[in-house]
């Protein structure tokens, strides 16, 4: 049975509970909680949230606006089952192999929760994003944090090793493309990575930014198996970010292991409407697509001549290496009215910054030669 019944909410458990009462972990919140106070979030260009700054399609702004006419109504089932089915539709799996969440921050939480705790590990990589991290922190798990490679892909082998370091089991969890670093872990060495996983631990992958990377060499989008969840968002090419919906498919029974965790009623009516329509409108989502891959060439273009040095990416960021750090730099970007990522700890003198409009990055540029100068 897909998640988000309303049979679940008897079944939350008091773990969920107490996470329910923590704040949600979303990029916003780690922006806010390391930005310095210079100017209001509406005076700054934002570079630091890893956003479309296109927006949604025209079509699924359509469907905001019909969707707003429902608000005094909780989601009909048939709401919630549409998008649920044009999921499954898209993986060609069962309508029970699919959840669907408040974002894919959601999705994170609920896998963190019911697949680690005391005597479990969590193993991620360094750096990723957190969120899953301080999610099993919470659950007193064993964090363990495995160092990139020299490639800045995954350390699968070294992941591995982790994992059979302790019988109990657990969560491993891939960021692919991975954040903050927009590196890739190649699609061939994930699937025998996969099958090696020793017992006891289930693999989340999780594909935020995959539609950055589908034509790339070395990437594909990864399929769920027995031990395998893959969560994906509407925030990133879907321009969705504040809508909060994202999605996970894995097999039934990983599913249901992860019931417990979710929050009762938690699809809006503007999520659940919207979803089907911004996965319908494959055109739009590829130009949506193409026209980012296009701003990170042309921001790539722009680093190559000043011969700064960067990590490929497959994501709408780049890290860059300022050789100052990162904190400074981006004090000196707000001062100049823009915001650029937070520093990520190893990495402290390497900025992320994500694509805004064309103007936008004019300025960012403007800001960098005036910074560095």
């Amino acid at each position: 049975m897909a998640i988000t019944r309303r049979n679940v909410l008897f079944g939350i458990g008091t773990a969920a509970l107490a996470s329910v009462a923590r704040p949600q972990l979303t990029e916003a919140f780690f922006q806010a909680s390391t930005a310095p106070a210079v100017l209001s979030e509406k005076e700054l260009i934002l570079l630091s949230r890893n956003e479309n700054p296109y927006g949604a399609f025209a079509s699924v702004q359509q469907a905001m606006q019909d969707a707003l006419k429902k608000a005094n109504r909780y989601p009909f089932e048939p709401d919630y089952d549409g998008l649920v089915e044009r999921i499954a539709q898209l993986h060609a799996i069962k309508k029970d192999e699919v959840a669907v969440g408040m974002g894919s921050t959601e999705l994170l939480r609920m896998a963190a929760d019911s697949f680690t705790g005391p005597g479990k590990r969590l193993i991620t990589g360094d750096p990723t994003f957190e969120v899953v991290g301080i999610y099993a922190t919470w659950r007193n798990a064993d964090v363990v944090k495995v160092p990139l490679t020299a490639t800045y892909a995954h350390d699968l082998e070294a992941m591995l090793r982790a994992a059979r370091g302790n019988s109990n089991g657990g969560l491993i969890y891939i960021c692919n493309p991975n954040n903050p670093t927009g590196s890739i872990t190649p699609a061939s060495t994930l699937a025998e990575f996969a099958r090696s996983v020793p017992s006891g631990y289930v693999v989340l992958i999780d594909e935020a930014y995959h539609h950055f990377a589908v034509d790339m060499p070395d990437y594909a989008p990864t399929a769920p198996a027995s031990n395998v969840i893959v969560t994906r968002t509407f925030s990133k090419v879907f321009g969705m970010a504040g809508i909060r919906l994202g999605y996970g498919v894995a097999p039934a029974k990983l599913l249901e292991q992860m019931e417990h965790a979710q929050l009762f009623n938690d699809m809006n009516i503007v999520a659940s409407s919207c979803g089907s329509v911004a996965l319908d409108d494959v055109s739009a989502t590829q130009a949506a697509a193409r026209r980012i891959i296009a701003d990170r060439a042309e921001f790539m273009r722009q680093c190559a001549s000043r011969k700064l040095r960067v990590i490929p990416s497959y994501a709408n960021f780049v890290m860059v290496e300022t050789g100052k750090p990162a904190k400074t730099m981006r004090e000196e970007f707000r001062k100049r009215g823009i915001d650029v990522g937070r520093p990520f700890p190893p990495m402290l003198t390497y900025l992320r910054v994500s694509f805004g409009l064309p103007d936008q990055m004019q300025l960012f540029w403007k800001a960098w030669d005036e910074i560095v100068s």
